[in-house]
């Protein structure tokens, strides 16, 4: 299980493949429709096959661990920037609607400002990795870790969640001792947590599920709603995706919104895409691409997300650099969302790739504290090794 949790297509090849199982079993597929689940299947299936014979992997979990962050230039600029971020959690919750508290519907409105401060209190996922690698002191490393499980609940963000979740348990999994199993009970727990949250705050936000018409199967009928809430989220991607492809249906401006800030809405609720159902606007990361270049557009861009994948995995050898962490937990995150919503191709995750280079640059500006505690036998402490050593071959 930890060979396959350091392949990087694993994290865009299998949640593609596991979405599009769910979708087969949840609908009874129109006629038509199941072109498109085989599209996205078929291109996850090459990904994880050019992975295997590229021997691409993510370093050992010796290499993770043999890192540490506390007190490093790192992680001084990350408790900078960990800092920020709660700081506009506080502004978020301070002077706007907490919707868990006051107005569930409140979730969606980014009136007076609130849009420009969710830009930075959403990266409150941030904080559980580096309150976790960074900071000795206890109680401020369970503060950080907390804030980021908690904060994301008060504004019913079941996505934030989802990326505190991940990045949280994938940190643990690939620092722990090869030799040692996998904490499955810790998994498990955070499995089901992130699950039973999910479909409580869906209940909250878009209330019951009896008045969506679509093909469901026998097995969803029969499902507890809880369970409705997660087959739902997990399928709609695809189904949606195949229900465009099938209708042949063309628009480029959900993907010009998209990439290009201020040029408009992305949402696809009240717009003329003709969804089989509207209240069901779960598109997928290929979706915008499909609408504006068809399915040769929509096998470029999982293509595309692979290289950035790789890329990511790439910049984490040798020294497994905190930033450069940072932005594997991202761009990781985005490939296992990639079936439920466009997330990868956006100004903001571009943005966020950017600041961690750019604060990984103003780290290496800062006085090197850790060149005094080299080894005694002329080695160089692996926090010492310099941001140019980066880039060495994506290999086991």
């Amino acid at each position: 299980m930890k060979r396959f949790l350091r392949r990087p297509s694993t994290y865009l090849g299998f949640p593609i493949l596991l979405s599009c199982g769910f979708a087969l079993l949840t609908y009874d597929l129109p006629v038509g429709y199941l072109e498109g689940v085989l599209l996205l299947a078929s291109v996850s299936l090459a990904v994880m096959l050019f992975d295997v014979l590229a021997g691409a992997w993510l370093p050992s979990s010796a290499q993770f661990r043999s890192r540490h962050y506390a007190g490093t230039r790192e992680s001084f600029v990350a408790l900078i920037f960990a800092a920020l971020v709660v700081l506009f959690c506080l502004l978020d919750i301070s002077f706007f609607p907490i919707p868990l508290l006051d107005n569930p519907a409140a979730y969606a409105a980014m009136e007076n400002g609130r849009e420009h401060v969710r830009h930075i209190s959403d990266m409150c996922w941030t904080l559980a990795p580096i309150g976790l690698l960074c900071v000795k002191s206890k109680w401020l490393r369970n503060t950080l870790i907390a804030i980021s499980f908690v904060f994301p609940v008060l504004v019913i963000d079941r996505n934030r969640i989802f990326a505190t979740l991940f990045s949280f348990a994938l940190v643990l999994v690939l620092r722990r001792d090869d030799a040692k199993p996998l904490p499955w009970k810790a998994i498990g727990f955070l499995a089901l947590l992130g699950g039973s949250v999910f479909s409580i705050l869906g209940a909250l936000r878009s209330g019951s599920l009896d008045a969506i018409t679509l093909p469901f199967s026998a097995i969803y009928r029969a499902a507890p709603a809880g369970v409705k809430w997660l087959l739902l989220y997990i399928s709609a991607g695809p189904y949606n995706f195949s229900a465009m492809l099938a209708k042949h249906y063309s628009n480029a401006s959900f993907l010009i919104n998209q990439v290009v800030p201020m040029s408009g809405s992305v949402a696809t609720a009240g717009t003329d895409i003709p969804l089989d159902a509207s209240t069901i606007n779960v598109g997928s990361e290929f979706f915008p691409f499909l609408l504006a270049f068809g399915p040769f557009g929509a096998m470029f861009s999982m293509f595309a997300l692979y290289a950035l994948l790789l890329w990511s995995a790439r910049r984490l050898f040798p020294t497994v650099s905190l930033f450069s962490l940072l932005i594997f937990l991202r761009v990781s995150y985005v490939c296992v969302m990639s079936p439920f919503a466009p997330q990868a191709f956006t100004w903001t995750n571009v943005g966020f790739i950017g600041l961690c280079l750019l604060m990984q640059v103003l780290a290496s500006w800062l006085p090197d504290r850790t060149a005094r505690n080299r080894v005694s036998d002329g080695h160089a402490d692996v926090n010492a090794i310099t941001d140019r050593d980066m880039f060495s071959p994506l290999s086991q």
